[in-house]
Order: C-alpha cells, then sequence, then structure tokens
C-alpha cells in the first residue's frame, strides 16, 4: 500500500509514512546508516589497491588511477540510467518503487559487481577489476540517490547537514577499517614486518565476503521500518521560512542551488579522492614509506573525514547547548582513538602520529566558528583545506604527510553542506536533484586521473597538489554564492544560530 498518495498539489498523508515532526527517528535513521560504512569502506579500500596494481603490473601513475576512474564514473554511469529508466516509466524511480526497495536494489547489484573480484584476482586481471568495482559503483549509485535524502528529511530539513554528516561518519568508520583489513588480505599474516610481499589473488576473499553481507543488508532493508515513499512538497514547505517563496518550478535544473551544486560535488569529490589516491605516490617518492607501510596513512586520512563527521554530527543530537560544546571537543577525540585502536590491533606503528591531535584542534575551531550554519562551515573548511594543501607542498617529510592527511579534516562535512544546500527547496524534484548530484561524484576519478597525468608529465607528485586548491576555491565561492541564491527562496540557514546551533 502506497504511504502517500499525491493528487496534483493535494496530499494525503498515511499514518504510517514519515512524518516531518522535526523529531529524529533513531531506529529507522540506525538502519539508513549502515549502507553509508559500505560506499566508505569500499572507496578507501581502492586506495590499498592502486599501488599494488601499481607494482606487480608495472602501470603509470595515471594508469594506477583508473582504479578510482572506474569507480567513481560508475556513479555518474549509474545517474543516467536511472534518468532514462525515470523517463521510460513516466515518473519518478524512487518514487515509483520506493526509497528503502532502491536501496535494496542497489545493494543486489553491488553484490554482483564483488563476484567479478574471484576471476579478477585468480589471473591478475586489471581490466576485469576495474569492471567489478564499476559495477560496485552502480549499485552505489542508486543507493546514494535514495539515502542522502532519507537522511536530511528523518527529522528537521534545516539540521539534515547534521544528519547527513553522522551517517557520513559511519562511512568514515568504514574508510578507517577497509584499507586496513584490504591491507591484511592482501600481505598476509606479514603485514608490518617490512618483508611483506603482496598477493593479488588474495583480494578476492574480503570482497566476496563483502558481496554475501551486501546481500544480507538488501534482506534488511527490505523488511525495516524505513520509510519507502516521502511527502517532498511538504519537506521543501518546512525548509522555507515564506513557503510563497518556494519555487516548485517544472525543471529541476532551474534551481540555481543545485546547478551550482553539482559543481560543488564534482570538485568536492575530486579533491577527498584525489588527494587520498595519489598519496600513496608521495609517500613512496618523498618518505620513502614501502607500498606495505601505506595502509596507516590511508587510514588516517579517511579516519581525518571520520573525526570531523563526528563533531559536526553532535548538532543532529537534542541536547542542551552546554553539553554539545563538551561533545565538540570529546567526539574528534574519540574518534581518533578509534583509528588509534584499529591499527594497534592491524599491529601498526602508530609513533608518526601522535602529534595529529594538534591540528584536529584547527577542525574544530572552524565548526564551532560556522554556528551550524553548512554555508559557513564550507567556506571556512575550504580556506583551512587550501592553506593544509599549500603547506604539504612547500613542506616536506611528515609535515607534508600530516598537511596532505589533515585534508581529510577539512573535506569531512563538506558533503552534507553542499548536498543540504543543493537540494533544499527542492521539493518534488528532491529524487532528480540527488540523482544529478550523485552523477556528479565521477569527479572523484577525474580529478584522480588529473592529478596524476600531472605528476607524471609536469609538476611531479607534491605539486600535483595544486589540482586540490582549485577545488577548494571554487567550493568557497560555491558557498559565498549559495546562501543569496537560497534567501531569496526564503531558505535562510543563519536562523539555526538562533536556536542555539541547533
Amino acid at each position: 500500500m502506497e504511504n502517500i498518495i499525491t493528487f496534483r498539489n493535494h496530499f494525503v498523508i498515511n499514518p504510517q509514512s514519515i512524518a516531518m515532526n522535526h523529531k529524529t527517528k533513531w531506529s529507522q535513521f540506525g538502519v539508513l546508516v549502515s549502507v553509508f560504512f559500505f560506499w566508505g569502506f569500499v572507496a578507501a579500500s581502492n586506495d590499498i589497491l592502486i599501488p599494488v596494481f601499481k607494482d606487480k603490473l608495472h602501470l603509470e601513475q595515471w594508469q594506477s588511477q583508473m582504479v578510482s576512474f572506474a569507480f567513481y564514473v560508475a556513479y555518474t554511469i549509474g545517474s543516467i540510467i536511472y534518468f532514462f529508466v525515470s523517463k521510460a516509466a513516466g515518473e519518478d524511480i524512487l518514487n515509483k518503487i520506493g526509497f528503502k526497495n532502491g536501496i535494496a536494489i542497489g545493494l543486489v547489484i553491488s553484490a554482483l559487481g564483488t563476484l567479478l573480484f574471484y576471476p579478477a584476482a585468480q589471473t591478475a586481471s586489471f581490466p576485469i577489476m576495474i569492471t567489478g568495482l564499476f559495477i560496485v559503483g552502480l549499485g552505489f549509485s542508486l543507493q546514494q540517490t535514495a539515502a542522502n535524502p532519507l537522511a536530511i528529511v528523518m527529522g528537521d530539513p534545516k539540521t539534515g547537514a547534521q544528519r547527513l554528516s553522522m551517517a557520513g561518519g559511519i562511512n568514515n568508520f568504514g574508510t578507517t577499517i577497509g584499507p586496513l583489513l584490504v591491507s591484511y588480505a592482501i600481505f598476509g599474516s606479514a603485514l608490518g614486518s617490512g618483508t611483506a610481499t603482496a598477493s593479488i589473488e588474495s583480494v578476492k576473499t574480503p570482497y566476496l565476503i563483502l558481496g554475501a553481507v551486501f546481500i544480507l543488508a538488501a534482506v534488511i532493508f527490505k523488511f525495516s521500518s524505513v520509510p519507502n515513499k516521502i511527502d517532498l512538497d511538504k519537506v521543501a514547505d518546512e525548509e522555507s521560512e515564506n513557503a510563497d517563496k518556494v519555487l516548485h518550478t517544472k525543471s529541476v535544473m532551474s534551481y540555481p542551488q543545485l546547478v551550482l551544486g553539482m559543481i560543488g560535488i564534482f570538485v568536492y569529490v575530486g579533491v577527498e579522492v584525489a588527494t587520498a589516491s595519489n598519496l600513496p605516490a608521495f609517500l613512496q617518492k618523498h618518505m620513502q614509506v614501502s607500498t606495505d607501510k601505506i595502509a596507516p596513512f590511508i587510514s588516517l586520512y579517511w579516519a581525518s573525514l571520520m573525526i570531523g563527521r563526528w563533531t559536526t554530527s553532535v548538532g543532529a543530537f537534542d541536547l542542551k547547548k552546554g553539553a554539545k560544546q563538551v561533545l565538540k571537543f570529546l567526539m574528534p577525540y574519540i574518534a581518533f582513538g578509534v583509528f588509534i585502536l584499529v591499527n594497534v590491533i592491524a599491529s601498526h606503528d602508530i609513533s608518526p602520529f601522535y602529534y595529529y591531535p594538534f591540528i584536529i584542534i584547527a577542525m574544530v575551531a572552524g565548526d564551532i566558528l560556522s554556528k551550524g550554519n553548512p554555508a559557513r562551515l564550507l567556506l571556512i573548511y575550504s580556506m583551512m583545506g587550501i592553506t593544509a594543501l599549500f603547506i604539504g607542498m612547500l613542506a616536506d617529510g611528515m609535515v607534508s604527510a600530516y598537511a596532505f592527511m589533515s585534508v581529510g579534516l577539512f573535506c569531512s562535512t563538506l558533503w552534507p553542506c553542499i548536498f543540504t544546500l543543493a537540494i533544499a527547496g527542492l521539493g518534488r524534484h528532491t529524487n532528480e536533484g540527488a540523482s544529478r548530484l550523485i552523477m556528479m561524484i565521477m569527479g572523484g576519478g577525474v580529478m584522480s586521473l588529473l592529478q596524476g597525468y600531472l605528476a607524471d608529465n609536469f609538476l611531479g607528485i607534491q605539486w600535483s597538489y595544486l589540482v586540490g586548491v582549485a577545488c577548494f576555491a571554487y567550493l568557497a565561492f560555491y558557498a559565498i554564492r549559495v546562501k543569496g541564491i537560497l534567501k531569496s527562496q526564503g531558505i535562510d540557514y543563519d536562523h539555526l544560530e538562533s536556536a542555539g546551533g541547533h
């Protein structure tokens, strides 16, 4: 039975459908965030596959970046497929099949992709492996199109960025442990001994297990209480201080916040992924870090995103202002403790990372200065990201490594900020808008490939991070521009401040 029945501009809401009562539905949210973990696990694990295949198959730096390119371009292809299927069906496909059903189908598609890791590993075939990653990414594309809007509307839409940060924190728990588990699978019991050699054939085991988990998660989603239908026009009206200013246009591309946000997602995912995927080459060339010792550095980069997202997600809890301020200082160090714990369990040397907590202070200061405003946080972290990249390019050794890894801190909440700002006020176009944003995740592959090419042919690996500087510069522009666009539609996130940052 449909949870929401639409009659032109009138909506009849079934009592079992999601209710916009500004209370976060934690039981539903808990099930939803499981898919965020999977996205992070696979995405970060790619950074371990890149140097292994580069060494074993004698690839150039730009060729090794095809791992990232194949995975992230799948999001674009998936979104294009979504668009044409929706047109053929005569309505938005998620509105037709339901949100949780869409996530379940996406999980099954990703599971099929993991099956290709068996022949890829057995034959050491680079084309088969990236084909498998491509299919996994196709499934993730559908999952992301459904899950991101759900995370935003499971409560007050104006605190949607903070809920999305919380989901992102779970994502980055996956990014923290993913490189460690995949590295262990490849290098085996010799991990950390200094004499480990890569075994491409060993990569099949974690991905086949992951495929089985995907199927289990699909079954859980199918029978969960996660809402299948949402009254998206009502969400748009609640976001605006004046419902008469809501655009409700016929075309999703008529919303400037979305069009500029699409570019924002492209360059954001670009700088996030390119920084990490080119980090192994920097560590090998400038710090003589061997391939089997790279995992903890990659783990800390992705843990940095977890640190930032756990910090920002504090705003989604119904707590007093004083309690929130205390948690904003505690949460990043709890997240850093998780990184330390999993690396100790993996028998990694963590002594190079003892001073990293001092850098976290800068990230916490930026979060406090934002006062819960996603546009302001986007601007502050973009400027901090530019600063970190220049330090990384101008310095060397562990100072450069710290600077490049800290980019993860400043990328941490940019996805929820951009996504929330870009789909604000879209109403019934929210699903289509989300699909357009997911399409732009391909920036992760394009920018990684571009940076790898520039590193090989023009700039060298260290100065190739100028690509990231350009990405952050655009995000700073978007942060300033979108604030005025949304105000003209009656959406003002500055009002979060008067509510104590919630």
